[in-house]
C-alpha cells in the first residue's frame, strides 16, 4: 500500500483525530514522565494544587500563606482530580499534576483535525492535527504542569467547532446542534482556565472572519443567549465564590497586578520588541518549519477558500497582538499555531513549486542542525556521563528531522517528507526531555536537594525528623513541592533556630558566614551532611547548597 493509500485509509471518521491524538501522547509522555519539577511557574501551579488537597479549599489559590491570585481556577480542578485518582499530594509525584496537560495537548491535536476535515479533508484534517501535536511547543507543553497546554486545546477545540460551523454556512458537510453546544462549552472552560485569553482569541477570529467575508449572517446561529448561558453556569460559580472569600482581592490582583502590567509593558523582564514570536515561530513549530513558506503561499493564492480564509482569522489577528503586546514568552502564541497546522496541510494537497520547496528545505535544515548545536551545548555546559550518549542521540535525531525532511522536500516528494519530519521529530523530542533533560544534573537543584535530604533521613515526609526545614539564600518553588508546604524560606538566622530546634536546614554559600555568626550567637553546632552545587536557571545564578542537622552538646550526630 502507498503512502498516499495509508493515509487516506487511517483518516476515515474518527481515526484522524484518534491518531492525531496519539502523535501528541507518544511526543509529550516520555518528557511528562521523566523530567523533575521546572522553576518557576510548572511548580508554583503543582504547589498550588497541592495546597488545595491539603486544605480541601478549592475556591482560594494560595502558595504557601500567599494568595496567588494571577489565574482562574480550572488547571488546579483539573490537577487536583489528576492527583486524586493516581497520586496523592504528600508523594508530590509531579507527573500526575502533568496529566491534564497531555491531555489538553491530546484535544489540541485531535481538534485542529476535526477542523481541517470540514475544509481539506480528513487525510488532510488528519496530518494537520500530527503536525500540530509533533511540533517542539505544544509538545513541550504537554509535559508541563501549567495552564498553557490547556489553554490550546479548549481554544482549538472551541475554534474547531466555530469551523464546522462555518463550512456548514458555507456548504460545506453538515453539523448537528451538538457543535453549538461544543463550542460554547470550550469558551467556558477556556475563560476557567485563562480568563480573557481564549475568548480574545476566538472573538478575533470571529472579526477576522467578518471583515474577510463582508457577512456574517452565519454567526446568528450560534445561539448566543443560550451559549452565554452556559459559560455563566461554567464559570460563574466559582467566580462567585471567589469573589466573596477574597473581598473581590482576586480580581483587583489579577487585572491589576497581572493582566494589566502584561499589556503595558515588559513584565517581570519579559519584555521584547515586535518580531520575537516570527523569529521563533520555526523553531516552535519544528517539524512542521519544513511546510511553512508553502503554508505562506496557500495562504495568498487560495485567500478566497473557506477554509484557507477561517485559517487566516484564526492565525494573523491573533499573532499581531501577541507581537504588538509589550510582554512576550514563547508560549503565548501557541493557541493559533493550529491555523499554520492548517494551511501546511492544505498545502500538500497540491504540488509545490521548486522555491517553495527549497526555502522551506532550507529553513528546516538550518533549524535541525541548531537545535542539534544546542544539544551539545547543555551536555558541555551541565551534562555528565549518560548525558553526553543522550545528548548526541537528541541532537543526531532533530538534526535529522531538519535535514532528511529537506532532502525528501527537495526531491518533490513532500508527503515523505511531512511524515518523516513528524516521526523523527517525535523521536527527537523524546530523546531531548526523556533523555537528555534529566541528566542535566547542574540545573535540577531542587531535585539533588531532595535526594540529599532523603538519603540522610530528613527529608520531612520520611516523618524521621523534625519538620519543617529552614532554607537560607535559595527560595525556588520546586524545592517547596519537594519539600513540602510549611518549608521555610527564611535568611540564615532563621536556619540557625531551625538547628536550635533540631530540625533541618538548608544553606546557600552567600548565607554561610550569616548563618555561622547566628550558631555562635545561639551556642548550637551544626553537622553538614551534603552539599549540593548547581545552576540556577531561573536567575542564572551559580548556587551551592549545603544541607545542615544539628549536634548534640557531645557533638554526637542526631539520627532520628
Amino acid at each position: 500500500m502507498t503512502l498516499e493509500g495509508a493515509l487516506a485509509r487511517w483518516s476515515r471518521g474518527w481515526r484522524g483525530p484518534a491518531l492525531a491524538a496519539f502523535v501528541a501522547f507518544v511526543a509529550g509522555l516520555p518528557g511528562m514522565l521523566a523530567v523533575p519539577p521546572l522553576d518557576r511557574d510548572e511548580s508554583r501551579f503543582a504547589q498550588a494544587t497541592a495546597q488545595m488537597l491539603e486544605t480541601r479549599d478549592f475556591v482560594v489559590i494560595r502558595f504557601q500563606d500567599q494568595p496567588r491570585f494571577k489565574k482562574p481556577v480550572g488547571i488546579h480542578w483539573m490537577q487536583a482530580a489528576s492527583v486524586s485518582l493516581l497520586s496523592s499530594p504528600e508523594a508530590r509525584e509531579i507527573w500526575a499534576y502533568r496529566v491534564p496537560s497531555l491531555l489538553m495537548a491530546m484535544l489540541a491535536a485531535a481538534a485542529c483535525a476535526w477542523g481541517a476535515a470540514a475544509f481539506f479533508g480528513p487525510q488532510a484534517g488528519m496530518v494537520a492535527g500530527a503536525l500540530f501535536g509533533a511540533t517542539l511547543l505544544l509538545s513541550t507543553e504537554a509535559m508541563i504542569a501549567k495552564t498553557d497546554a490547556t489553554l490550546c486545546g479548549t481554544t482549538t477545540l472551541a475554534l474547531a467547532a466555530l469551523a464546522r460551523l462555518y463550512a456548514a454556512a458555507r456548504d460545506g458537510p453538515q453539523t448537528g446542534r451538538a457543535t453549538i453546544w461544543i463550542f460554547w462549552v470550550a469558551v467556558g472552560l477556556s475563560m476557567l482556565v485563562k480568563g480573557p485569553v481564549g475568548p480574545l482569541v476566538i472573538a478575533l477570529t470571529l472579526i477576522g472572519l467578518a471583515l474577510l467575508d463582508r457577512r456574517a449572517g452565519w454567526m446568528g446561529r450560534l445561539n448566543w443567549w443560550w451559549g452565554l448561558i452556559v459559560v455563566a453556569a461554567i464559570v460563574g460559580p466559582w467566580a462567585g465564590a471567589v469573589t466573596v472569600a477574597t473581598d473581590g482581592g482576586f480580581w483587583s490582583t489579577a487585572i491589576g497586578g497581572d493582566l494589566a502590567p502584561k499589556l503595558a509593558g515588559g513584565q517581570e523582564t519579559h519584555g521584547a520588541p515586535p518580531g520575537y514570536h516570527t523569529l521563533l515561530a520555526p523553531i516552535l513549530t519544528f517539524p512542521m518549519t519544513l511546510l511553512l513558506p508553502a503554508a505562506a503561499v496557500v495562504a495568498w493564492t487560495c485567500r478566497r477558500e473557506p477554509g484557507v480564509r477561517f485559517a487566516i482569522a484564526w492565525f494573523l489577528p491573533s499573532f499581531l497582538l501577541f507581537e504588538l503586546m509589550p510582554t512576550k514568552l514563547v508560549h503565548y502564541p501557541l493557541p493559533a499555531y493550529g491555523a499554520l497546522a492548517w494551511l501546511a496541510a492544505a498545502a500538500l494537497s497540491a504540488p509545490l513549486n521548486k522555491s517553495v520547496r527549497w526555502t522551506g528545505a532550507v529553513l528546516s535544515a538550518l533549524v535541525g542542525v541548531a537545535l542539534a548545536a544546542g544539544c551539545f551545548y547543555l551536555v558541555g555546559e551541565h551534562g555528565a556521563g549518560a548525558a553526553a550518549t543522550f545528548g548526541a542521540i537528541a541532537g543526531g535525531l532533530l538534526a535529522a528531522t531538519g535535514l532528511v525532511g529537506a532532502f525528501l522536500l527537495v526531491r518533490n516528494a513532500p508527503q515523505e517528507a511531512t511524515a518523516a519530519a513528524i516521526g523523527l521529530g517525535v523521536l527527537g523530542h523524546i530523546a531531548l526531555s526523556a533523555g537528555l533533560a534529566p541528566r542535566l544534573s547542574d540545573l535540577w537543584i531542587s531535585q539533588r536537594t531532595e535526594k540529599a535530604l532523603e538519603t540522610a533521613q530528613l527529608l520531612p515526609r520520611q516523618g524521621i525528623a523534625d519538620a519543617p526545614v529552614a532554607v537560607a539564600g535559595y527560595a525556588e518553588p520546586s524545592l517547596v513541592f519537594a519539600l513540602g508546604t510549611p518549608t521555610e524560606l527564611k535568611d540564615a538566622k532563621e536556619a540557625a533556630e531551625a538547628i536550635a530546634e533540631n530540625r533541618p536546614a538548608i544553606v546557600e554559600q552567600r548565607e554561610e558566614a550569616a548563618f555561622r555568626d547566628a550558631l555562635r550567637a545561639l551556642g548550637v553546632q551544626a553537622v553538614q551532611v551534603a552539599e549540593i552545587e548547581g545552576l540556577d536557571y531561573s536567575n542564572g545564578d551559580d548556587m551551592t547548597l549545603r544541607v545542615y542537622e544539628a549536634r548534640d552538646a557531645d557533638y554526637r550526630v542526631l539520627r532520628r
